[in-house]
């Protein structure tokens, strides 16, 4: 019989060594030689894990076997795990060998092909699962705890820091962060660029035209790096270890993260007003056009009738200005009978309104008197909903529970159908899971913060910005106050949300050019926020 052996260890440190591959090799081949077996191939995985098919030489192997000449009868390894570490993968590639006449052949775990061998070999299976998990959860409990003594867990460095040996405490090698010079002057020069109003591709190129690459000398500079660079939370001081989940790239809940002081390279002042900024200008929230473009009131400004946005129409060869109904001009007056008002004349009004009658510090106050009400409400609503969602989670936990145990009894017959029964059960967890998320995410408005003297900076701060002259500035800050501008013919609706208005007030120490973050309610509830073009 013509075998093929497949030989692997988990981790690079084991392949390192070099003690366990050859022993895997010595044991096979003398399991071949006792029964007058031929090696004819031999695929060696060092430091690769079984828990998925990620693996060049198993991949190589599994074409090979497939191959409609048959190079070899058998594929020969030490045990099961070798082959597989997670259960249903296991029998999905076992059956695929199967199918084209390949024998999955175990040394140490011998069994037969009846019924009773075949639920001896899934057992085997789910057993080297399980205790793959309770590795895993054992190695990630000890990173945890490494993390939370403030050491690097062995990943790269972020991009201006360098992982510094500290101390050797047996064969672990304890690692800090330290301030890597070179790295952190780009990094500021990248977030001073952002706060002067650089886009992030501008800012890409402007590295690339130093010369400036990252790390590697043959790597560019590109706006995802950039991006990475600007929203690292470790360089105001905090990073956060086990974010994500590996296997499935999801991220967890916060309360699973563990947090530890980093050497701060930026001030975590100018962080939080550089990741304000991002938030504004983020593309799925705002077109990049409406944040770019000259117009103060651009993607704000609607038409009462047709609902169409107003954009910037000139007369007598650019002297005169107007926001006009887009729809009127693009598909003629059966779409829309259409308006125009001078573009000076809707910006004043809109800005001497919103000073008159929302930034006045005793309105201020007023408003975000309702929000809190509305805010403590909506907190009581979202725990009792996060209650019955919760309950839904542990069921659907619960019918996974019973499809491993179906497979783990041999019942499972189809393997196609269990797979599409265990994706779609996985995806109702998850989209359980992130509505539960999204239902934490909103918290109560601390009270005790909306003090008189937050509002009244927050109202200088907010009318001076909508009179700067950067028009950049003054749009952006009118983005962050108002959401929509509707534009009729005896008045005009500026809606906003008031929890703009709350997040200004507990942000007004902060750097007031990074903008107000804007979400969920409106503060036009009553019509004393209305303006018609006549008053």
């Amino acid at each position: 019989m013509k075998v093929a052996l497949y030989l692997r260890v988990s981790t690079a440190r084991q392949a390192e060594k070099d003690l366990s591959i050859p022993d895997q090799r010595n044991q096979l081949e003398r399991w071949c030689k006792d029964r007058d077996w031929t090696v004819v191939a031999e695929y060696v995985e060092p430091g690769a894990s079984a828990t998925d098919d990620r693996r060049p030489q198993f991949q190589r192997m599994m074409d090979d076997a497939t191959r409609p000449d048959k190079p070899f009868d058998a594929v020969l390894v030490h045990s099961f795990s070798r082959f597989f570490r997670d259960s249903f993968q296991f029998e999905m590639h076992r059956r695929t060998l199967e199918k084209h006449g390949v024998t999955l052949v175990s040394i140490t775990q011998a069994v037969s092909e009846d019924p009773s061998g075949q639920m001896f070999r899934q057992l085997c299976a789910m057993f080297d699962e399980y205790q793959s998990r309770e590795t895993a959860k054992h190695v990630l409990r000890a990173m945890k705890e490494n993390a939370r003594l403030g050491f690097w867990n062995g990943s790269p460095a972020p991009y201006g820091y360098k992982a510094v040996t500290v101390e050797v405490r047996a064969d672990a090698v304890k690692k800090k962060l330290e301030i890597n010079p070179a790295e952190a002057d780009v990094v500021r020069e990248i977030f001073d660029l952002c706060r002067a109003g650089r886009g992030i591709r501008l800012i890409a190129d402007h590295l690339n035209r130093k010369g400036l690459t990252y790390r590697r000398k043959d790597r560019r500079w590109t706006s995802g790096l950039v991006h990475q660079v600007l929203t690292r939370e470790a360089y105001a001081g905090t990073h956060y270890f086990n974010r994500v989940e590996a296997k499935r790239k999801r991220g967890k809940e916060k309360s699973e993260w563990v947090a530890f002081a980093t050497p701060v390279i930026i001030d975590p002042e100018v962080f939080h007003a550089v990741q304000k900024l991002l938030e504004a200008r983020r593309p799925t929230r705002t077109p990049p056009r409406v944040v770019t473009g000259p117009t103060l009131l651009t993607g704000l400004a609607r038409c009462e009738t047709c609902g169409g946005g107003m954009t910037l129409r000139t007369g007598k060869g650019g002297r005169y200005r107007y926001y006009t109904c887009n729809n009127r001009v693009n598909e003629g007056p059966t779409s829309c009978k259409g308006r125009s008002i001078p573009m000076e004349m809707l910006d004043t009004l809109v800005i001497d309104n919103l000073e008159e009658r929302i930034l006045a510090p005793e309105r201020l106050e007023a408003l975000l008197k309702t929000l809190l009400d509305r805010a403590r409400n909506r907190t009581t609503e979202n725990a009792a909903k996060a209650k019955d969602l919760r309950k839904k989670l542990r069921g659907t936990e619960s019918k996974i529970e019973r499809l491993y145990g179906a497979l783990a009894d041999g019942m499972v017959s189809d393997t196609d159908m269990f797979r599409r029964s265990m994706t779609q059960v996985e995806e109702e967890r998850d989209e359980t899971l992130r509505m539960i998320a999204a239902l934490e995410k909103h918290r109560e408005v601390p009270r005790h913060l909306l003090t008189k003297r937050n509002i009244e900076r927050f109202a200088t701060t907010a009318r001076a910005r909508l009179r700067d002259e950067s028009a950049r500035l003054r749009k952006g800050y009118m983005r962050q106050l108002v959401s929509r501008i509707e534009v009729g013919d005896r008045q005009i609706r500026v809606c906003g949300p008031e929890s703009a208005l709350a997040n200004g007030v507990l942000d007004s120490g902060s750097d007031p050019a990074a903008g107000v973050p804007s979400f969920v309610q409106g503060w036009w509830a009553h019509k004393d926020s209305n303006l018609g073009p006549a008053d």
